[in-house]
């Protein structure tokens, strides 16, 4: 059987924008005909999947909101019975708390078309979907762009409609978790809910809830700044924990375990500078001319010093930005957040410096 290799260019890969490519294809899970919408190899997006609270979270970043919104909106326009959006390998990622392996989900357009328990089963049991796709669609969803730009409240847009919540979210047999929206309105509202997820300022989370309200709702969706640095912490922490000897064997006291190492590592000496709040890989490239690999290393150092020697040393374009980067690095903050009083007297603390006649 061939399959499906070819990758998009990387500008296609990272778009976020109406005219969407993904890829079509005609399944019969237990004899019954779907049409299958799924992301396009190379597609630069993850999401992982959780259970927390009695309610199913599909996790990611920001951009990662931005698409799923693209999605769900497209699919409230789609007539076709049977058609759905499924999301699995290799967009998924394990969870950014204790690295759990994620669920696959599916949006399943609950006015026309059911995916019961047989045929979510067998459809299941083909994932991840390795067959050349049957077609590629152009996922229209300018509509979006329109509803973003009207500050109205959705129910003022749509007066013959009051806001929907009778959507469910389950999972099905095989591991699947559905996302079934009772209307086209109903998938619209979702769509506008997560195209309104924001990570600004000082806030690293943000979240929408989804379906409808019974003593909790059944689905979220929730975005974080770090997703992805993470995901990565989660991992190495979970590895950690069980390369020790008696790691738990109970799910619970492994989480536990796993929660204490990842805050472990996030404050930890030897995390890498790449993986610190506030800096990235080319904060790395740059601290690294000044032998500053770790945390550790710039805590010992501290800002100030740091900085004055990224400016001995020629770092292009270093501005103050990078000063409060680098303490909000050490102490935990956003560099946006990081108090007037306290860059006061960082620019003190460099000016004593700079006069310093031990440095001329």
């Amino acid at each position: 059987m061939a399959t499906a290799t070819a990758r998009q260019r990387p500008a296609t890969a990272r778009a976020v924008a109406d005219g969407l490519k993904l890829h079509r294809r005609v399944l019969r899970p237990a004899g019954r005909e779907y049409t299958v919408i799924g992301l396009r190899p190379g597609t630069a997006v993850r999401f992982s999947t959780n259970h927390f609270h009695e309610t199913w979270h599909i996790l990611s970043d920001q951009r990662g909101a931005r698409l799923l919104a693209r999605l769900m909106w497209g699919l409230s326009y789609q007539a076709r019975p049977g058609t759905l959006l499924l999301v699995d390998r290799p967009f998924l990622v394990p969870t950014p708390f204790e690295a759990d392996p994620p669920d696959p989900f599916v949006i399943v357009p609950g006015w026309h078309t059911a995916l019961d328990g047989r045929a979510a089963r067998a459809l299941a049991a083909r994932l991840p979907l390795r067959s050349a796709p049957d077609g590629t669609v152009r996922w229209r969803t300018h509509g979006l762009d329109a509803a973003r730009a009207d500050e109205r409240p959705f129910w003022e847009r749509y007066p013959d409609h009051r806001v929907p919540d009778r959507g469910q979210v389950t999972r099905l047999p095989g591991g699947l978790i559905a996302f079934v929206p009772r209307s086209p309105d109903e998938l619209r509202y979702w769509a506008e809910s997560v195209d309104s997820l924001r990570v600004t300022g000082t806030s690293d989370m943000d979240y929408r809830y989804i379906g409808h309200w019974d003593h909790g709702h059944p689905g979220e969706v929730q975005i974080f700044r770090t997703f992805h640095r993470d995901v990565g912490i989660a991992r190495r922490a979970r590895a950690d924990v069980l390369a020790r000897p008696h790691a738990p064997a109970d799910p619970t006291g492994l989480r536990v375990r796993i929660w204490r190492q990842c805050g472990a590592i996030k404050r930890g000496r030897n995390m890498k500078i790449a993986n610190c709040r506030n800096l990235g890989p080319r904060s790395a490239e740059q601290l690294a001319l000044v032998g500053i690999d770790t945390l550790d290393d710039l805590a010992e150092r501290g800002a100030v010093q740091t900085y004055l020697d990224l400016r001995d040393a020629g770092v292009p374009g270093l501005t103050r930005t990078m000063l409060w980067a680098m303490e909000g690095a050490i102490t935990g903050t956003d560099w946006r957040a990081l108090p007037p009083g306290r860059r006061q007297e960082l620019l003190s603390e460099l000016e004593r410096a700079e006069r310093d006649p031990r440095r001329r």
